[in-house]
């Protein structure tokens, strides 16, 4: 498996993600009795603490209380619209994405974002319940916490290109919020690199937890993929390297350089069964997001209403959250995005030479954008390898032969820059 050098700068920010103030924000999201998206949002609700719009306030609160920290250069916004009735949705209801922009320092990789996000919603037994005790601690106060910690700590920071924290609602009445966010995303023409979604990541403090784990998710097939594209990934065998599966090799190799205790594992589906999350909305308008969750759930402690009953506690309140494990879950988010956010841009046009019959392999491409770039590597492993296992600088280049056979392996390019920073890899299409 392929490994990079620890930038001291990026190590140094992880330091700094706290367990405590994780608990701290768990616990206060945890107290607004429910966070249900069909809740109340009026001023009273909102004075007294109750409510999905209370729980909204205090998320923006946060937000800006970094951007004070960090001398404004955290931008808060808001991202609201109205919801017509559907099948979890009676009336219709506003929802807001609450969300904060570290813009990139350099002109060329500006625009280039990176996003993490967890949604601040919960629900318990009866998703159309908008009174009841929902406390939604670990789904999805934990992912809410990675996004606020990641924000709180990186804000500190300069990039070269964006970052984007995001906290969404609507998740639990079919990923309204995430799908407003994506279409917005697209019609805008973002360039999204990567969307990581933190769900269900408080290490629920069960017997048969492992808190040395976390589970990435990843789509093989592109939600979006064109019957062209669809072609040729069968015809090529590309069914695991889709954009999105890149995401989690990354996170993977950025889990062994930087965060001890916690191994991300990669389960290549797009989610669990019988279960969806945000991701899925970014997927489906073309951006490439993976999925992070605990190792093993209880579900006693998911969409339950607060109860105990034959001795068992039902209910998904913070008693159960594993705060020192959602501090490694940031950790492993923070470094992916810093990470990300250093690097230069993939390279471009990646093409794999095709024209004749031949045991070596030549590769060609279009430079990186923008002027970051030092050198590039090529990245390669069995078909039937999860993970990339050889690495092979080629220098400042578009253009590379390896004596290799096409037939036996998967390639990929990536720029590297001056301090060893690495882009997401992009596989080949072939050139004839």
């Amino acid at each position: 498996m392929t490994t990079s050098s620890a930038d001291p700068q990026i190590a140094a920010a992880l330091k700094q993600i706290s367990a405590e103030k994780i608990r701290a924000n768990i616990e206060k999201l945890a107290s607004f009795q429910t966070r249900s998206t069909l809740s109340a949002q009026d001023q009273a609700s909102i004075a007294a603490g109750h409510g999905i719009g209370a729980a909204r306030k205090w998320i923006k609160s946060e937000f800006e209380r970094y951007s004070r920290d960090c001398g404004g250069r955290l931008e808060v916004k808001t991202d609201s619209f109205t919801e017509q009735p559907a099948d979890r949705i009676p009336k219709p209801t506003e929802i807001t994405n609450v969300y904060a922009v570290l813009k990139g320092t350099d002109p060329e990789n500006a625009k280039r974002v990176v996003l993490v996000t967890g949604h601040y919603d919960s629900r318990n037994s009866d998703t159309l319940d908008t009174t009841g005790v929902a406390p939604g601690a670990n789904d999805d106060a934990s992912g809410t916490a990675v996004s606020l910690e990641c924000a709180r700590v990186l804000s500190r920071l300069k990039f070269p290109a964006t970052i984007i924290f995001l906290t969404v609602a609507g998740e639990e009445q079919g990923l309204n919020g995430s799908h407003h966010f994506a279409q917005m995303a697209k019609s805008e023409g973002w360039n999204i690199e990567a969307v990581l979604n933190n769900d269900i990541v408080g290490g629920d403090r069960n017997s048969q937890q492992d808190p040395s784990v976390v589970r990435v998710f990843s789509e093989g097939v592109p939600s979006a993929a064109t019957d062209t594209e669809l072609k040729l990934i069968r015809n090529l065998g590309g069914e695991s390297d889709s954009p999105s599966r890149q995401i989690a090799r990354y996170v993977g190799e950025v889990g062994r350089t930087y965060v001890v205790g916690l191994k991300p594992t990669l389960v290549f589906r797009l989610d669990r069964y019988l279960r969806g999350g945000d991701h899925i909305s970014f997927n489906q308008q073309g951006f490439a997001a993976v999925r992070f969750t605990e190792y093993r759930e209880d579900y006693h402690h998911q969409h339950q209403n607060v109860r105990t009953e034959n001795g068992i506690e039902y209910g998904d309140v913070p008693k159960f959250v594993n705060f020192d494990y959602v501090a490694n879950v940031s950790r492993l988010n923070a470094a992916t995005l810093a990470s990300l956010a250093s690097a230069p841009a993939p390279p471009d046009k990646v093409r794999l030479v095709t024209k004749e019959l031949e045991n070596d392999s030549t590769l060609t491409w279009e430079p990186s954008p923008g002027s970051r770039t030092d050198a590039y590597e090529v990245l390669w492993r069995a078909t039937t390898s999860a993970e990339w296992e050889h690495t092979q600088p080629v220098g400042n280049v578009t253009k590379t032969t390896l004596p290799i056979s096409k037939d036996n392996v998967i390639f990929a390019v990536r720029a590297v820059d001056k301090e060893g920073h690495r882009s997401l890899p992009v596989v080949p299409l072939p050139e004839r």
